[in-house]
């Protein structure tokens, strides 16, 4: 590539990653399908490198193999490697080793090495590996300065390497760094082959990024949709989940179409219908919040999935009190302002009712993200809409059923 066409390349990859970064992997991938291969790769690169991966696999082949050609040899080698990888792991997010060296070489060869590398690289460790490439420890760029250069990098490592494995899922790696801060972790695979890098921030970049995802994908917005995608896009992608919305409400509806007749003999009831469905729906997406928060974040341990039910339906049943109280007060004084029949029974179904539908709700709030991560779906996956119709469910029936066995 000429010298003089560098700047331009530069500066329109800028723009590039700037665009693409909106979109979806989907939406970069046609964006930047219309580009050569060495724009392409120079936007890929200003990309984490787990996006840059999901926009190169959304590639026509033909440009694919436009911006493999044209990048960086070991970045295309990097590229490829990923993608045997499942995305959500963290081989999928893996950049080029640029630093590795083996245990005979000497500080002194490493250093002259190094000094046209760290023109173009920020090299942070030095890896030590072994012929097959197995790893076998690391020196910092400090201890490389201060040794005497004709030491060996074997005698200068640090053999307790702590390193990740490209199969782990991101939530388990979330797991294993949370307590081990660094700016690189070395990457192996099943025989501790040294096989690429990952930065801390890249991790912490990605689960940040899922969790804000888990907003959308709550209500039926999928994790690809992004604020440039097309809005015939984006129709195709919401409409099916308010659909299954629609068809979830016809439940509540016919709860409620069950009672009608206690609906027609106690018509305050109707006033209190909106304040239940309303409280114990938070108190479920409360729940939901602090489950999915959980499973994100890799708190959530093996076998402690009962004790989590138990204190959102302890939690739902101590909140549902509290509120309950206040709204029982509200419909005895409601209904003796109305003259209705029996106004503290009124007020009792109420109580009740809200305590019922609160613990309902807390336990539905944990339960649903955990069946469907049991299943093996996205735990977040439309799950506030399976919470909404199992909240709207329980309370409305549990304030009807209670009025129509109490109130005589």
């Amino acid at each position: 590539m000429d010298d003089l066409d560098r700047p331009t390349i530069q500066r329109s990859a800028a723009d590039l990653a700037d665009e693409v970064k909106l979109r979806s992997a989907h939406g970069a991938a046609v964006k930047l399908a219309h580009f050569g291969g060495a724009e392409i790769a120079a936007a890929l690169l200003r990309l984490s490198p787990a996006f840059a991966q999901d926009v190169l696999a959304a590639l026509p082949a033909e440009a694919r193999e436009r911006a493999l050609n044209a990048a960086p040899p070991e970045s295309a080698s990097q590229w490829q490697r990923n993608a045997l990888y499942e995305e959500g792991t963290i081989g999928r997010m893996m950049e080029p080793v640029l630093a590795a060296y083996l245990p005979e070489d000497t500080v002194g060869g490493t250093i002259e090495s190094l000094r046209e590398m760290v023109k173009t690289a920020f090299i942070t460790y030095i890896y030590v590996v072994d012929p097959a490439e197995r790893l076998l420890g690391i020196v910092t760029m400090r201890d490389l300065l201060f040794r005497d250069h004709h030491q060996t990098l074997g005698e200068v490592m640090l053999h307790d390497v702590f390193s990740l494995h490209a199969s782990m899922p991101l939530e388990e790696t979330m797991k294993s760094v949370l307590e081990r801060h660094f700016p690189v972790y070395p990457v192996v695979d099943a025989e501790n082959r040294l096989i690429g890098l990952v930065r801390g921030q890249s991790i912490f970049e990605a689960q940040a990024i899922e969790i804000s995802l888990q907003a959308g994908t709550m209500v039926g917005v999928e994790k690809e949709e992004r604020l440039a995608t097309p809005w015939p896009l984006s129709l195709r992608l919401r409409h099916p989940w308010l659909q299954l919305n629609l068809l979830t409400a016809f439940l509540a509806a016919a709860v409620v179409g069950i009672f009608q007749g206690t609906i027609d003999r106690l018509v305050i009831l109707a006033l209190f219908l909106p304040v239940l469905a309303g409280q114990s729906g938070n108190t479920g997406c409360q729940a939901l919040a602090v489950t999915l928060r959980g499973i994100t974040l890799g708190e959530l341990k093996p076998g402690s999935e009962r004790a989590l039910v138990a204190k959102e339906a302890g939690l739902g049943a101590l909140n549902g009190a509290g509120v309950g109280l206040l709204a029982a007060i509200g419909m005895t004084i409601t209904a003796a302002g109305q003259n209705a029949e029996h106004p503290f029974i009124l007020g009792l179904v109420v109580f009740l009712a809200m305590v019922g539908s609160c613990v309902a709700s807390g336990i539905s709030g944990a339960m649903v993200p955990l069946t469907l991560k049991r299943f093996g779906f996205d735990p977040a996956t439309a799950s506030s809409i399976f919470l909404t119709t199992a909240t709207d469910v329980v309370s409305m029936g549990m304030l009807l059923g209670l009025a129509t066995i109490l109130v005589r």
